[in-house]
């Protein structure tokens, strides 16, 4: 099973509906949506099957168990999170505890343990296609581990399936490293902006970490058609594979908000899309060894004028 990933460099590019528009084209049998912090896939995926859910726990969580504690004050002393309150019974604010041990190892009573905390849900839809996805609850960490847990829901449902798309997370923290782990090609949705190259290169960067081959696009090119073309010049010059444009389109709004992808309309973005979709199969299809870009890009900044 080959693995599309779709990114961006921040919210707001369109990565999702590229993403919905890539599953409806490719007919695709697995899909997840990796976002766990904001996950919205499913609003325009629609699903038939029954969800499946079940609890993630992320790591432990310190308790204070008060009728062992000496209130020795040690614990809130060591404590660099500044976790421990106090007052009539010492407690432990588990939205800052980070699980460190250090108050369970400096405690003389032994009055602390540690228990495990739910930190979010997966949720799995099997019918005739697969769909993973999770929700991260509110204030809990540990995003990272639950879109490994996602990557892992969905391939253990699925049986020979050829491609399976993935819509990730905006930027290069946890979520979308746990993201490009083990995927054949990631997609860049770019945006016509200056910091729109930045992004772009940031994410390039990260995929090279993992050699993973990329590709890019640029979503609602014609709002900078200037900054478009500095971003295919870009991608020429380090020889990335660029896959299409993709315009502004109201009716891409109109889609969405009716719980649709823009390819289920007849509309500019939505015949745009599907080229995109050809260059990229293609180019996820293609063998060939993964290139560096390093040496490349330590020079970007001054090769692409802002």
């Amino acid at each position: 099973m080959k693995q599309l990933l779709i990114l961006s460099g921040k919210g707001g590019t369109g990565k999702t509906t590229i993403a919905g528009a890539f599953i409806k084209l490719a007919e695709a049998k697995a899909y997840a949506d990796c976002d766990v912090d904001a996950p919205n896939l499913h609003l325009i995926i629609n699903q038939a099957s029954e969800v499946k859910r079940s609890n993630y726990y992320g790591l432990p969580k310190a308790v204070i168990n008060p009728e062992l504690c000496l209130k020795c004050d040690l614990c809130r002393q060591y404590c660099r999170f500044e976790a421990i309150q106090t007052g009539a019974v010492y407690v432990i604010n588990p939205f800052a505890c980070e699980g460190c041990g250090v108050c369970q190892a400096i405690c003389p009573a032994g009055a602390v343990a540690f228990q495990p905390v739910q930190a979010g849900e997966l949720m799995l839809y099997a019918g005739e296609a697969v769909f993973a996805t999770a929700q991260l609850i509110m204030g809990s960490g540990n995003s990272g581990m639950l879109v490994t847990e996602v990557k892992k829901l969905m391939r253990s449902a699925v049986n020979d399936v050829a491609l399976a798309v993935i819509d990730g997370s905006p930027g290069i923290g946890c979520p979308v490293i746990a993201s490009i782990s083990g995927v054949d090609l990631v997609l860049i949705v770019a945006e016509p902006s200056v910091s729109g190259i930045s992004d772009m290169e940031r994410i390039i960067k990260t995929a090279e970490k993992f050699q993973t081959r990329v590709a890019v696009c640029v979503n609602k090119y014609d709002t900078n058609p200037d900054i478009t073309r500095k971003i295919e010049a870009f991608c020429q010059d380090f020889g990335i594979p660029f896959v299409g444009r993709i315009p502004f389109d109201p009716k891409a709004v109109q889609a969405i908000n009716s719980g649709q992808s823009i390819v289920d309309l007849d509309c500019v973005s939505g015949r745009a899309v599907k080229d995109v979709f050809d260059q990229t199969i293609n180019r996820l299809n293609q063998s060939g060894n993964f290139q560096s870009f390093a040496g490349l890009l330590r020079m970007s900044s001054d090769r692409i004028p802002t």
